[in-house]
This record gives C-alpha cells, structure tokens and sequence, in this order.
C-alpha cells in the first residue's frame, strides 16, 4: 500500500465514477471557523490512500476534490462525519453527502459498549489496532511527518470494511433505516454546528 500525498487538489480522474470514497479530515483543532482545515484524506478501499494539504492562506479552490466530495452518485463514508462535514462545508464549500458515518452506526448496534472510538471499534470489529499518537500533532506544519502520514492515511484505510459488518449488523438488529435517517440528517446537524448551535439539542422540550 503506498500513501499519496497531493498539493491543494487531487490529481484529475483518481477515483473511479460513483465509487464510495472514505473521507476524514486534519485541522489545527476543534474550532472549525478559527482552526483551519490542514488535510483532507480520501481511500476508495483499495490498496493506497489519498492525502490533500492545505498551506497556510489556502484559498481552497481545488476543483478535483470539491467534485469527488460534492458528488451525489458517491457515497461519502466518515467516523464522525459531523466534525468532518462542518469543516469540508466550510472551507471548500462543499456538502459532501450522501453521508455513512461508522460512528452514528456503532452506536446504533454496538450498545453493549460506550466505546465508540475508531480505535476500539476497528480493534473489535477488524482486529486490527491503530496507533493514535499523531492525533493531536501540528497539522499546518509544512512538512508531515511519515507518523502523520501513516497516521492520517490509518483514518480512512478501514472505513469500507467497517462500514460493510457494521452494515451486517444493523441489518440484523433492524435498525439499517434508522441509521439511515441519522446519516441524512448529519449534513444538517453540521449546519447547525456552523450557525451557532454546536452544543444545543434544537429538539429538547427545553
């Protein structure tokens, strides 16, 4: 497996047509308007992953990219894909849905557990254990290190495996069209977070 590393856009055609893409995303932190988007980091589930740097006054044009993330034919899969939507949506201007988010689905069937991390679930579900050393690492540093690489490459190199026995499993338990209500609301659930309502249920009775 080899883990591209691309300059403010993707290469024209990577990606087969309609194919899913799994998507995740580096900022400077947690505040979208005020930390900015570093990376962008693609998988069709193939052998390689696809990593997109922003410099530092980026104007985020990147025409590739926003197309294979504005795509309505493809299935975009995220794990937590709020945080990822919000900050696609507001430095590329881009909603990049349809949306699968092996999160929401997790915990939706793994309720035996509040262990709801990538980390625990690809442990669980795949067997595989991923390092997370490199998670709160300087992403706007102009030279990324082979840990991030590998690390930020780790993010997306399991999310179709992920997304097929967690599919598995909510088709079991009977819950495949709630957690397809969840996965159409979250591009909303983003907006909100956007506008000012990160941290208020809009549908509480108070």
């Amino acid at each position: 497996m080899t883990v591209y590393l691309h300059e403010e856009d993707l290469p024209a055609g990577l990606f087969a047509p309609g194919a899913a893409i799994a998507v995740d995303t580096e900022t400077m932190g947690l505040h979208t308007p005020r930390d900015r988007l570093c990376v962008v980091q693609l998988s069709d589930g193939g052998p390689d992953e696809h990593l997109v740097r922003f410099a530092p006054g980026s104007d985020y044009a990147a025409p590739e990219l926003r197309a294979v993330l504005g795509d309505p034919a493809r299935v975009k899969l995220y794990h937590f894909a709020r945080f990822d939507l919000a900050a696609i949506r507001h430095y590329l201007g881009v909603v990049a849905a349809p949306v699968y988010c092996t999160k929401i689905a997790s915990r939706l069937v793994r309720t035996y557990t509040d262990r709801h991390g990538l980390k625990e679930i690809v442990r669980e579900l795949l067997g595989v254990e991923l390092s997370k050393q490199q998670q709160s690492s300087d992403w706007g540093n102009p030279q990324l290190s082979d840990a991030q690489r590998e690390y930020a490459a780790s993010d997306v190199r399991y999310l179709h495996r992920l997304r097929d026995e967690l599919d598995r499993r909510l088709h079991r338990e009977g819950r495949a069209e709630l957690a397809r209500g969840c996965f159409d609301f979250l591009p909303h659930r983003a907006d909100l977070d956007l506008a000012g309502w990160p941290e208020v249920d809009v549908f509480a009775h108070i």
